[in-house]
């Protein structure tokens, strides 16, 4: 026999455990300002979660993603800051990773892994753990430190002010709604607070009692950090422009409508409500998501604008005071019948125009 009758065939390649994808990695370094500014503001606590989360959640999706043959994706890592980062900054760890693996469980793998997914799987886990552990995420929300290195000198944050336990603590959002927060100080000093970050204080609500201004979530404090890292995927194109004005543009409009037009005075100005944090992370990490977010770029206008305008209603309307993971959710699921629709639109609109 030949030489060449007794060459094996070589074996096939095995496919790469971890795929690196630029568009993540560009995401990833957007979100540096504001993990370094959840750092700052909350302490060390903040780190160990972002760790905490990403390891079981692409544990979790390594698992899964194998035994289809397919590899680990940067998008997982992506999923797993843009979770952790939208945590209240006391949640427990063992809630966190109930959160991070039924987003990338339920969310991504259960459709087939990166690219079939319709919901956003960060979305999914916050929206979970949001139901089912109400009150650790809408009532464990503390200030931040301030001055010299802040929460870089500490762990976690600060658990009272002037007296005041976390426990009577109340967002921007929750506080302005319930506890009379525009009575608190100018409207202005507010939206400047929403936009540095500098959150915290004790008032006196219109409940007659003393209750502790807290900050949010921990990447939803600076608009400022916010829009850092938002600029930058828009300058690199990493971002869809259409979807980031399209999110913001539909909560400008519906903040005038509710409260200039129809008198509501419960929705919140339109400086307040562009400023608050938890609509900038959306409208420029979220929202923006390209595999859930529809392809047509009609649809992309009208996805993003509902978006938008969902959070101003839902916070008005919702027995919650935060609806963005909510809004998002919804939008996403409307997000293919309008992809459909306007393809189809245009299809028809083709022919007549020939």
């Amino acid at each position: 026999m030949s030489d060449q009758a007794t060459k094996r065939p070589p074996p096939p390649r095995r496919p790469p455990r971890f795929r690196r994808q630029k568009i993540m990695e560009r995401v990833l370094l957007a979100l540096l300002p504001v993990f370094l500014g959840a750092l700052y503001f909350f302490g060390w606590r903040v780190a160990a979660m972002l760790v905490w989360v990403a390891a079981l959640g692409c544990g979790a999706e390594y698992l899964l993603a194998r035994r289809r043959g397919d590899p680990l994706t940067g998008s997982c890592l992506v999923t797993c800051a843009l979770f952790a980062l939208s945590l209240p900054p006391t949640l427990p760890f063992w809630m966190a990773a109930v959160g991070i693996v039924v987003g990338i469980v339920f969310g991504k793998e259960l459709f087939g892994g990166f690219g079939r997914n319709i919901f956003n799987p960060a979305v999914v886990g916050r929206a979970f753990i949001f139901v089912s552990f109400p009150i650790e995420m809408t009532a464990r929300f503390t200030p931040v430190w301030r001055g010299g290195l802040a929460g870089l000198a500490h762990w976690g944050p600060p658990r009272s002010l002037d007296g005041v336990e976390a426990l009577t603590a109340a967002t921007p959002m929750w506080f302005r709604r319930d506890f009379g927060f525009t009575e608190a100080f100018p409207l202005w000093d507010q939206v400047r607070a929403l936009f540095l970050g500098n959150l915290g204080g004790v008032y006196d609500g219109a409940d007659g009692a003393r209750h502790m201004l807290a900050a949010g979530s921990v990447g939803e404090v600076s608009t400022l950090l916010i829009l850092i890292g938002g600029i930058y995927l828009l300058a690199t194109r990493t971002a869809n422009w259409r979807l980031v004005a399209g999110s913001l543009g539909g909560a400008a409009a519906a903040a005038l409508l509710f409260r200039h037009l129809l008198g509501v005075q419960a929705v919140p100005p339109l400086p307040w409500t562009l400023c608050s944090g938890a609509l900038a992370y959306a409208g420029f990490f979220m929202v923006t998501d390209p595999v859930s977010a529809p392809a047509d770029r009609r649809a992309q206008w009208i996805y993003a604008a509902f978006i938008g305008a969902m959070i101003v209603f839902l916070r008005w309307k919702a027995i919650f005071a935060g609806g963005v993971a909510f809004a998002i959710i919804l939008g996403n699921t409307l997000g293919p019948s309008l992809d459909m629709l306007c393809r189809r639109g245009a299809a028809r609109a083709r022919p007549a125009r020939e």
